[in-house]
C-alpha cells in the first residue's frame, strides 16, 4: 500500500507544482502589465486560471491512469500489444471497470475450462488403465499358472490357452477402438463416401445381431419402407454406427424388450435414422457424457456385458466425421432413442 500512496503523493506533487509555476508566472505578468486594470485582470485571471488548471489536471490524470493500467495490461496480458498502440487510455473509471471484468470473466472461463480438460484427463487415462489391465491380468494369470505346470495336463493347458486368447482379442479390440478414434480426431482415417441403400443396410444389422438379440429375448424390428433411400456415405462405416447403437440397445435392454429401426425423410437432402429402444434408459445427468471415452452409466453391469467401451464414441466421430449429427433422447426406466444425420444420393 505504501508504494501506491507514494505514487499518488507524486502525482500530486507534480501536478500542484505545474499550476503554482503557471500561477506565479501569471501574477507576475499581471503585476508587470494589467496593475491598474482590476477587475479586468482579476477575471481574465480568474479564467486562464480555471483553464489552465482543468487542462493540467485533465492530462495529468489521464497521463497516470494511462501509465498505472497499461502497465496492470502489459503484466497480465490484459489485451493485445495492438490495442495499446497508437491511442489513448481512456480515463473513463466506468470503462476500465467493464474491461478488467470482461477480462476477468473470459480468464475465469479458461481457467474452468482447463481444470474440467484435466479432470476428463485424469479420468480418461484412468478408465484406460482399467479396461486394459482386466484382460492384461487375465492373460498373465493363465499364462503363469501354465507356466507352473499346468501345461501338462492337456485339458486345462487347451482351455488357458483359449480363455489366454480371448483376453489378448479383448485389448486388441480396445487397441484397434482407441486407434480408430485417434485417427478420426486427427483426420487420419479416410472415409470411403458412396451410394448405397441405408435400408438395405439396415436389414444387414438386423441379421447381423438378431441372434445375440434373441439370447436376451429381444426382438429387432425395422419400420416398413416402401422403396429404396439412396444415401452418400462411407458403407462400412455406417454400417459400424448402427452395429454400435443397436449392440448398446442390447446391453441395456430388458428381457423381453424390443429394439426398432427406423428411418425418417428430415427434409430434401437429409434423412434421419433412429435406434429406439424401451431399455433401462439414461437419467438426464448422465446424457451429456454418453458419447465420452469408457463412459459407462451402469459401471458394474456394462462391464459384465463386455465391449470396450468406446461404442459410442466411436458412433460420434464417424457420424460427425461425414458432417453430420447424432443426438440421444432418453427416459430412465422407459427407454432411449439415439438418432443421427445423413445426406441423400443425387438422384441421376
Amino acid at each position: 500500500m505504501s508504494v501506491n500512496y507514494k505514487r499518488s503523493y507524486k502525482f500530486a506533487f507534480h501536478t500542484a507544482s505545474y499550476i503554482t509555476v503557471f500561477l506565479s508566472l501569471l501574477i507576475l505578468f499581471y503585476e508587470l502589465f494589467f496593475y491598474e486594470v482590476k477587475w479586468i485582470s482579476i477575471l481574465i485571471f480568474a479564467l486562464l486560471c480555471f483553464i489552465f488548471s482543468f487542462f493540467i489536471i485533465q492530462l495529468r490524470i489521464e497521463y497516470f491512469i494511462y501509465k498505472r493500467v497499461k502497465s496492470v495490461y502489459d503484466s497480465v496480458a490484459l489485451l493485445d500489444a495492438e490495442s495499446l498502440q497508437g491511442q489513448r487510455m481512456t480515463s473513463d473509471m466506468k470503462t476500465l471497470t467493464a474491461e478488467v471484468e470482461r477480462f476477468a470473466k473470459h480468464k475465469k472461463l479458461e481457467i474452468e475450462t482447463l481444470k474440467g480438460r484435466e479432470n476428463y484427463r485424469k479420468e480418461f487415462m484412468g478408465n484406460v488403465a482399467h479396461e486394459l489391465k482386466t484382460p492384461l491380468f487375465t492373460v498373465q494369470g493363465y499364462i503363469l499358472t501354465l507356466l507352473d505346470g499346468a501345461v501338462k495336463d492337456k485339458k486345462v493347458r487347451d482351455k488357458y490357452l483359449a480363455r489366454a486368447s480371448k483376453g489378448v482379442d479383448r485389448l486388441i479390440y480396445i487397441v484397434n477402438d482407441l486407434d480408430m478414434i485417434t485417427k478420426l480426431e486427427t483426420g487420419d482415417l479416410n472415409l470411403f463416401q458412396e451410394k448405397f441403400d441405408i435400408v438395405e443396410l439396415l436389414d444387414g444389422v438386423h441379421d447381423l445381431l438378431e441372434m445375440k438379440a434373441a439370447k436376451k429375448e429381444i426382438s429387432i424390428s425395422i419400420d416398413p419402407v416402401k422403396k429404396p433411400i439412396l444415401v452418400k456415405a462411407d458403407e462400412e462405416r455406417i454400417l459400424q454406427v448402427l452395429a454400435n447403437l443397436v449392440v448398446n440397445s442390447i446391453k441395456y435392454g430388458k428381457k423381453g424388450g424390443t429394439i426398432e429401426l427406423t428411418v425418417e425423410d428430415l427434409s430434401a437432402q437429409k434423412i434421419l435414422i433412429k435406434v429406439s429402444d424401451n431399455g433401462e434408459g439414461v437419467k438426464s445427468q448422465n446424457i451429456p457424457r454418453l458419447f465420452e471415452r469408457f463412459y459407462r452409466v451402469d459401471k458394474s453391469g456394462s462391464r459384465k456385458e463386455g465391449g470396450s467401451g468406446l461404442g459410442l464414441s466411436i458412433v460420434k466421430h464417424i457420424v460427425e466425421a461425414h458432417h453430420e449429427k447424432v443426438t440421444v433422447e432418453s427416459e430412465y426406466g422407459v427407454g432411449s432413442e439415439f438418432s443421427f444425420t445423413l445426406t441423400k444420393a443425387e438422384e441421376v
